[in-house]
C-alpha cells in the first residue's frame, strides 16, 4: 500500500491571470514546465557552473539526523567549501544538503541569470533561497514557518515532491510546537502498521525536472527527495489569507521562542515528550 497521492497538475506555461484564477485563489499546487526557458539560468545553471562561480565559499550543510535539544533553530550540522561539496555530490551519495542558502548575497552575478516573475503576487526579492542535495538525500516532511506562497525552481537532475495541505495535519503525526512531522516516518515508503493514520491523508506528488517550477500554496507540507544530485531556488510571497498570516506571525513571535525556552529548560525530555505527544494526539482518531 502507498500514500493516497494525486499527481500535481502540469501546464506548459501560464499567464498571470490564469495562475491567480486557477491556482492561487483556490490554493492548489501546479507545475509549470516551460516558464523560465528565456532565463540565462535555464541553460547556464548547473552544479559545475555553481562550483565555477562560488567554489571557495564556505557553505552550511544539513543532514537527516533527528532534532537534538542542543541544536539552535536552523543550526547547520557541518560546513564545507562549495566546490568540495559539489565534488562530493557528483562522486557518491551523501545525506548532506544545503538548506535556505541566500547565494545571491555571496555570488551577486547569479542575479543576472534570472528575473523575478510576475505571478500577481509581491515576491520577497531579498531572499531568493537555494537548496542542494545528493542522490536519495531528503528533507523531513515540514511546512515553512511563515506559511508563504512558494515558487520552487529546479535545476539539474530530478527531484521527488510530496505535498499535503494543512487540512491533513491530524493524520501526519505533527510534532507539537514544531513545523515537522515525526522524523522517523519514511514518506517515500511509509510503514502503515507503525503509522496507520497516514492511510487517511490525501496529498499530491510529482517529480521536478530541470527548469520546471512548482507552486506550493500557503502552509503546504512538503517532503523533497533528490532522485539525482541537483539544486533548486525558491522565491516566496507572504501569506495573503488572514488566518495564515496570523499563524505565521504567531509562529515567528511566540511558537519558536517558546520551543527554544523549553529546549533549554527541559533538554531531551522536551524533545521526547513532543515525539510521544505526536503519536498520542494522532492516534486519538483511530
Amino acid at each position: 500500500m502507498s500514500l493516497n497521492l494525486q499527481d500535481i497538475p502540469r501546464v506548459k506555461t501560464i499567464t498571470k491571470e490564469d495562475f491567480i484564477k486557477n491556482y492561487f485563489i483556490p490554493q492548489q499546487p501546479v507545475v509549470i514546465e516551460r516558464f523560465i526557458e528565456d532565463w540565462p539560468a535555464y541553460t547556464k545553471w548547473s552544479l559545475d557552473y555553481m562550483k565555477e562561480l562560488g567554489g571557495n565559499i564556505t557553505i552550511p550543510l544539513y543532514d537527516d539526523r533527528p532534532v537534538d535539544y542542543k541544536d539552535g533553530f536552523n543550526e547547520p550540522h557541518a560546513k564545507m567549501k562549495l566546490g568540495d561539496y559539489i565534488d562530493l555530490l557528483k562522486r557518491e551519495p551523501t545525506k548532506f544538503r544545503i538548506f535556505l542558502w541566500n547565494a545571491i548575497k555571496e555570488i551577486p552575478q547569479l542575479q543576472d541569470d534570472f528575473t523575478f516573475p510576475d505571478f500577481g503576487l509581491r515576491l520577497m526579492k531579498g531572499i531568493p533561497m537555494l537548496f542542494f542535495g545528493g542522490r536519495d538525500s531528503y528533507t523531513f516532511m515540514h511546512y515553512d514557518i511563515d506559511l508563504a506562497n512558494i515558487f520552487h525552481f529546479h535545476f539539474e537532475g530530478k527531484k521527488q515532491i510530496i505535498l499535503f495541505d494543512q487540512k491533513q495535519n491530524k493524520y501526519l503525526y505533527k510534532i507539537p510546537y514544531s513545523l515537522i512531522t515525526r522524523e522517523d516516518i519514511n514518506f517515500n515508503n511509509p510503514d502503515f502498521k507503525k503509522w496507520p493514520m497516514l492511510k487517511k491523508a490525501k496529498g499530491f506528488q510529482t517529480e521536478l525536472n530541470h527548469g520546471e517550477v512548482l507552486y506550493m500554496p500557503e502552509g503546504y507540507w512538503h517532503y523533497m527527495r533528490y532522485v539525482t544530485p541537483g539544486f533548486s531556488m525558491s522565491l516566496r510571497a507572504i501569506a495573503r489569507n488572514p488566518k495564515n498570516f496570523s499563524k505565521a506571525v504567531s509562529n515567528l513571535v511566540f511558537m519558536r521562542s517558546f520551543d527554544n525556552v523549553m529546549r533549554r529548560l527541559g533538554g531531551q525530555k522536551w524533545i521526547d515528550w513532543k515525539n510521544t505527544r505526536a503519536i498520542v494526539k494522532t492516534h486519538k482518531a483511530l
